[in-house]
């Protein structure tokens, strides 16, 4: 055990928390709940994300830790006309969904042989456009950034992980200092709230099915990708059987999905963790814990997060994901026949293109494995 192994897995948490809850914030209120609905949505997710860290990981000794499905998230926002009650119907819809999904032996197989160097490039395409967003506020907020990169940089001399977090904490204070905050809301405790879900037809098909594709696409693919491209081999379909069930017995609370992280997961599944790769499942249990805290202070977090400047949470993100990106462009281009592939692969998933509500990192895969078919056709005619 080491101090970088609950630093990394409280930093994803923070950073996994605080860079998109405010997306979550913005479904619930397209689909109607109300303030007590919304902290229920919350709380029930981060229990079910906590729940599938803590089995998965323990389980497997990976570091495997689950998210919410930011993307689906996304989609809800972007939504109309739905209630409460129809979106929770949608929620059970797309959960029952993943559970036929893991019954189905090809597509397992089919996600266990996705190469190396291939996952390595998207991964890297997912996280550049983290670092990069932390030089696209350096313009707008300069007085915060700055000195945050600077702090980053001397502190990474002595560690990593340390520098990770000393950009958290100072972060935060200097927000406070420059007067960058807003106003908190009244601070209390999360209640789960039971929401008699309604099935109609219109949205199991036009919310259900659409977040069901997004979130397998854009998060369980990309996730499994992660930790393939960190050296983890994990069974698919035991994977998207208990985030199928953890997604449908949170769905009635209010949780529209629970699946595999992709972005965070890079902060648990790299060296800073721990240099051990054995040793990173260990993250897995704080990760939990961390999530398990938030559930029960969830309402007051999310008054908490929502008070940061954007600049701040964008920039302890960017910087906590550095060491990943390098070591996936690293791991891409290990060797010099693939690394056409991983460009193609790279320039794709970083471009930030979306087609058919499926985001980048979806068709960043899709180029990649194209990329690699083409050639070894065309290595066949040669032969």
């Amino acid at each position: 055990m080491r101090a970088s192994v609950v630093i990394s897995a409280l930093v994803a948490v923070l950073v996994g928390f605080g860079s998109s809850v405010a997306i979550v914030l913005a479904a619930a209120a397209a689909v109607g709940a109300n303030a007590e609905q919304t902290s229920s949505w919350v709380a029930s997710i981060c229990l079910a994300t906590a729940a599938v860290t803590l089995v998965l990981s323990l389980r497997y000794r990976a570091p495997i830790v689950a998210a919410w499905s930011t993307p689906g998230a996304a989609l809800i926002a972007s939504s109309s006309g739905e209630s409460i009650e129809t979106a929770v119907g949608a929620f059970f819809f797309a959960a029952i969904l993943t559970l036929l999904t893991a019954a189905f032996r090809p597509l397992g197989a089919l996600i266990e042989r996705i190469p190396t160097s291939v996952a390595s490039a998207m991964l890297a395409g997912i996280l550049f456009s983290f670092v990069l967003a932390v030089f696209e506020h350096l313009k707008s907020a300069p007085e915060l950034v700055v000195p945050l990169l600077i702090l980053f940089v001397v502190v990474r001399i002595f560690s990593p992980i340390w520098a990770v977090l000393a950009v958290l904490f100072c972060g935060i204070a200097l927000a406070y200092i420059l007067g960058l905050t807003s106003p908190l809301d009244d601070l209390h405790v999360s209640r789960l709230v039971w929401i008699e879900p309604r099935f109609e037809f219109e949205a199991l098909i036009g919310l259900g099915l659409p977040l069901y594709l997004v979130t397998m696409a854009s998060q369980n693919l990309p996730g499994f990708a992660v930790l393939k491209a960190s050296g983890y081999t994990v069974p698919s379909r035991p994977v998207l059987s208990v985030t199928g069930i953890a997604s449908l017995a949170s769905a009635g609370f209010g949780a529209h999905a629970t699946n595999l992280a992709a972005i965070t997961a890079s902060i648990c599944t790299g060296p800073d963790a721990h240099p051990d790769k054995d040793k990173r499942w260990l993250c897995g249990p704080f990760y939990a814990a961390g999530y398990v805290v938030i559930a029960i202070f969830g309402a007051s977090l999310v008054a908490l997060f929502a008070s940061f400047p954007k600049a701040l949470i964008t920039t302890v993100a960017g910087i906590a994901l550095i060491g990943a990106l390098a070591s996936s462009l690293s791991g891409s281009m290990a060797k010099d026949e693939d690394r056409f592939i991983a460009v193609g692969t790279f320039a794709v998933t970083a471009s930030g293109m979306s087609a058919f509500g499926i985001g980048s990192a979806f068709w960043g895969l899709v180029a990649g494995l194209f990329i690699l078919g083409v050639d070894q056709l065309r290595a066949r005619f040669r032969a």
